[in-house]
């Protein structure tokens, strides 16, 4: 498997997340009354102030709300600033064609990233015209040969869709739709450290046998935690770092801009 070379071999590697920018075609457009491209730039400049020193960004899903080639394309483009190594993985918006068409020539849709003594691995959950997610026999047969070929790594395991249910109703119904058959095969590697995730547009942390289940925020409009009903958040857009330390910890914590206005257009229905 490929290895991304760190800035810091002797003691941890940082990533960055990037999740649910929902870019369109048209620059400017907007989801739910947020400017998604304004939004995802402010994300970028505060992640640009805050690490200095990143070893790799992950886009976690949904990059785009069209799925169009051009909003891939300024996706790209936007987070090239960013000066690390970077990998995508697509979510329930994502049209998978499109984004492939974009990333011709580039490693960004490499699955298996050994980074330090790390091991990162990105699921594909999306299903073509679906909300939900679904974990296929070639997703879990690649993660489970990645897990088994590194048993000297400590794992992070990525995905879009959350395996678990975070207290949403209406969000609970969208999750991953097959969770059990990825935790039989998460328990069978002690090595496994995290799983982290996107789609839910809000923080999530907490503990299962022993791994680290994350959720992030978007970096355009936030959904209402403990919500029954699709309702959105007044918090604002931001990212997740992590900090993966070579004997297996795992630092984290989310950053939020400031300074964006925003009234939500609920004549949009959905998301």
């Amino acid at each position: 498997m490929p290895r991304v070379p760190t800035s810091a071999e002797d003691s941890s590697v940082l990533l960055v997340q990037l999740s649910d920018s929902h870019l369109f075609a048209e620059a400017n457009d907007k989801l739910l009354g947020m400017d998604t491209q304004d939004s995802l730039q402010r994300v970028i400049e505060q992640v640009l102030q805050e690490q200095p020193q990143i070893d790799l960004m992950l886009a976690s899903g949904d990059l785009s709300q069209d799925g169009s080639q051009a909003s891939y394309a300024r996706f790209r483009q936007m987070t090239a600033a960013i000066p690390a190594p970077a990998r995508w993985f697509p979510g329930n918006h994502d049209e998978v064609p499109a984004m492939q068409a974009a990333c011709v020539g580039s490693d960004l849709l490499e699955s298996v990233i050994d980074l330090g003594n790390w091991r990162i691995i990105l699921l594909d959950s999306s299903i073509p015209g679906a909300v939900p997610g679904y974990l296929g026999e070639r997703q879990l047969a690649l993660l489970e040969r990645a897990l088994g070929e590194a048993p000297e790594r400590h794992h992070l395991i990525c995905l879009h869709h959350h395996p678990v249910p975070i207290g949403c109703r209406w969000l609970d119904t969208i999750g991953v739709r097959n969770p059990g058959a990825l935790f039989a095969v998460v328990e069978r590697f002690a090595q496994v450290r995290g799983l982290l995730w996107g789609h839910i547009h809000q923080e999530f942390d907490q503990q299962r046998n022993g791994v680290r289940l994350l959720a992030s925020p978007s970096t355009c409009v936030q959904f209402k935690p403990g919500s029954e009903e699709f309702q959105v958040d007044s918090t604002a857009p931001g990212y997740r770092w992590l900090r993966l330390h070579a004997d297996g910890r795992l630092e984290t914590g989310v950053s939020r801009v400031s300074g964006i206005p925003f009234e939500v257009d609920y004549s949009v229905k959905g998301y």
